[in-house]
């Protein structure tokens, strides 16, 4: 069975703290692929601040297209909105059956775990990996046999930053892949709230 870590998110923008943290993952834990699974809705995250999935979907395509162990993964745009990760989950076991599926995690999620739908069966039957996040402290939550918190480099980028900084007309090649960044600009995105 391939060992396929999935990294969930809304990548509104993907940029290179998501990289990196996938890169630590395929070095340094038992994973072999990393699947960057675009959410069309996160029911934890407002809707008004999404660009649509086909763009934010092209941006992690436009990320990930040179490197073979990365994957965009686009299986939640077919899902019901808002997307529930046990829902993918059973989806894609359904259509990978040679992959065995880990899921990749920031500790603030862990935090609010036992709110998502299913959290049990999710726990019981794939493996979670833990990234820290600045402000949750992992030792106060009670973690199953299967998760794991990884030793990760704490990243301190956030995509809801860089949309602001890209709305006040500052320069941010450095923190998006090159040509993600050209994306973005090639379309103007980000430079208001419609976008």
């Amino acid at each position: 069975m391939k060992q396929v870590g999935l990294f969930f998110g809304s990548f509104n923008p993907i940029h290179i703290g998501h990289l990196a943290l996938a890169n630590y993952m395929l070095e340094f834990e038992n994973i072999e692929e990393i699947w960057f699974v675009v959410s069309p809705q996160n029911p934890f995250k407002n809707a008004d601040e999404l660009l649509s999935a086909e763009q934010r979907l092209e941006m992690v395509c436009i990320a990930t297209q040179k490197e073979p162990k990365y994957r965009a993964e686009d299986i939640e745009l077919s899902l019901p909105i808002p997307s529930y990760t046990i829902d993918t989950l059973k989806a894609l076991e359904k259509k990978y059956t040679d992959c065995c599926f880990s899921i990749i995690m920031g500790a603030d999620n862990i935090a609010r775990f036992e709110h998502w739908k299913s959290a049990e069966e999710i726990i019981a039957n794939h493996r979670i990996y833990v990234y820290p996040r600045h402000g949750t402290n992992l030792h106060s939550h009670t973690l199953t046999h299967n998760c794991k918190i990884t030793a990760a480099p704490l990243i301190e980028i956030a995509s809801s930053d860089i949309r602001q900084w890209i709305k006040e007309g500052k320069q941010t090649p450095f923190f998006l892949p090159a040509k993600v960044f050209e994306y973005i600009q090639s379309k103007g995105l980000y430079l208001d709230d419609k976008n």
